[in-house]
């Protein structure tokens, strides 16, 4: 909900936003500073905000429409498997263009299954990007094989086809793109080198729900897709994720293993003989309840999402030191689960990102600098000294110095520095917005050099 505004309030406010139409191009903040406005006081030195602070709230229930399946759920005692997840699993394979969906409780256990029923063990390498959640490495190491770092395109922080290759070697089973943020790795070009290598391809598109290259959805490229449902996903469940293929004998085998490896068309209870060795991973009927509910806003607030990011980024790109996120030319939507771009710092009298960041945050605008070096952290030292992973390998092939030096990325360790990211939630806003966030960053522009003490 948006913030009540006094009479005298509201007509100051349209006032700016009117002579901001008149002035085409021109941000409401640079009005501020012609006029000698307070508005244009930074807010973290005692200014107004730049926006009132109140957002769009994540996630979205309206218990209107989004109650009646779930009471039923729960009403009913069924609360395990049953139809209601049958109806989830069909609804998300269709509106992805998959074939068959499994769901399981989170995006992390999907990236294990698939992995997993890929036969990738113990001696397999996996290349994957090092900008991405941990849970993606995570996956990797549970199933006992190394992940391999390739560097990232410095312009849309996807994992880069040129550093996929030079990474492959006759250890490598699969490559691991994610589509990161919700912006489409180049899966064209990712294909092709797969191709030719004769390798698997699994999509982490855990934060791509919809995305599209040649409005064909991400997570549909490879052998298979996994997503994640968590709560701070663009489809919102709490936790839950779910594998797609139109390979039927892979998701049978992933549908055993989901179930203690019992046959993938049976139940599975007492006296049930299982086929394979397996896990239980189940989704839950109350879960699916809510995912279905979500899914029917998906696609209008996915489009609602490409609009606002389209519009703010053309406002921000002209702010020198800002430098927005690039989609390859071949997308042909985004599911912008969060909005990133790069802060460089010396276009703004070199003030820290983090005094950047603490200032838009007090202009109302809720950023973080997202992710530090996944390639660089102490769990996988960590993991090579488990007792599995030492029994699985030499102790060469388990050195860390050496696996830290050979899995080095530079262009990611720059971004690294340089990055602020948006919450999804932001673009459900309207273009007043939007407007709200340029001339927020804008003021902090102008302003720059007041922080350089409060930098200190």
């Amino acid at each position: 909900m948006k913030k009540s505004y006094s009479r005298r309030e509201f007509i100051k406010r349209n006032s700016f936003t009117g002579l901001g139409v008149l002035m085409a191009g021109t941000f409401g903040s640079r009005i501020f500073a012609s006029s000698g406005s307070s508005q244009n006081t930074l807010a973290i030195l005692g200014g107004q905000p730049a926006h009132p602070g109140k957002w769009v709230s994540w996630p979205i229930w309206k218990p209107e429409t989004d109650e009646e399946q779930l009471l039923k759920v729960i009403r009913s005692g069924v609360w395990s498997r049953a139809n209601t997840v049958d109806e989830f699993e069909r609804k998300w394979a269709q509106m992805i263009g998959s074939k068959r969906c499994l769901s399981v409780v989170n995006g992390t256990n999907a990236l294990i299954v698939a992995l997993t029923q890929m036969g990738v063990g113990a001696g397999d390498e996996i290349i994957v990007p090092p900008y991405t959640f941990i849970a993606t490495v995570a996956a990797v190491l549970m199933t006992g094989a190394i992940p391999v770092f390739a560097d990232i395109d410095p312009e849309t922080y996807q994992i880069d086809p040129e550093k996929i290759e030079k990474k492959i070697n006759a250890r490598t089973r699969v490559i691991l793109p994610v589509h990161i943020l919700g912006l489409p790795a180049d899966m064209i070009r990712i294909m092709s080198i797969a191709g030719k290598h004769r390798l698997l391809v699994l999509e982490d598109a855990c934060q791509a729900w919809l995305a599209e290259i040649n409005h064909k959805k991400t997570g549909t490229f490879g052998k298979a897709g996994c997503f994640s449902f968590q709560n701070s996903k663009n489809l919102a469940i709490g936790e839950g994720g779910a594998i797609v293929s139109d390979d039927d004998e892979f998701m049978d085998r992933c549908c055993s293993y989901n179930n203690f490896g019992f046959p993938h068309n049976a139940p599975g209870s007492i006296g049930t003989d299982a086929v394979m060795l397996g896990t239980k991973v189940r989704f839950t009927e109350y879960q699916a309840a809510i995912g279905l509910a979500e899914m029917v806003r998906l696609e209008g607030e996915t489009k609602l999402r490409n609009e606002n990011a389209a519009y703010l980024r053309a406002k921000i790109e002209k702010i020198p030191g800002i430098i927005p996120y690039k989609l390859y030319n071949n997308v042909t939507q985004a599911a912008f689960h969060l909005f990133p771009f790069r802060y460089k710092k010396e276009q703004f009298k070199g003030i820290s990102r983090n005094t950047f960041l603490r200032t838009l945050r007090a202009e109302g605008v809720p950023c973080s600098g997202g992710y530090t070096p996944l390639n660089k952290m102490p769990f996988l030292e960590h993991a090579f000294n488990t007792k599995n992973f030492r029994k699985m390998y030499t102790a060469g092939e388990l050195d860390a110095k050496s696996y830290y030096r050979q899995n080095e990325c530079p262009e990611n360790d720059l971004l690294c520095t340089e990055a602020v990211w948006l919450p999804q939630s932001l673009l459900l806003g309207n273009k007043q917005d939007m407007d709200d966030i340029a001339n927020a960053i804008e003021k902090i522009s102008q302003n720059a050099g007041k922080l350089i003490s409060y930098d200190k």
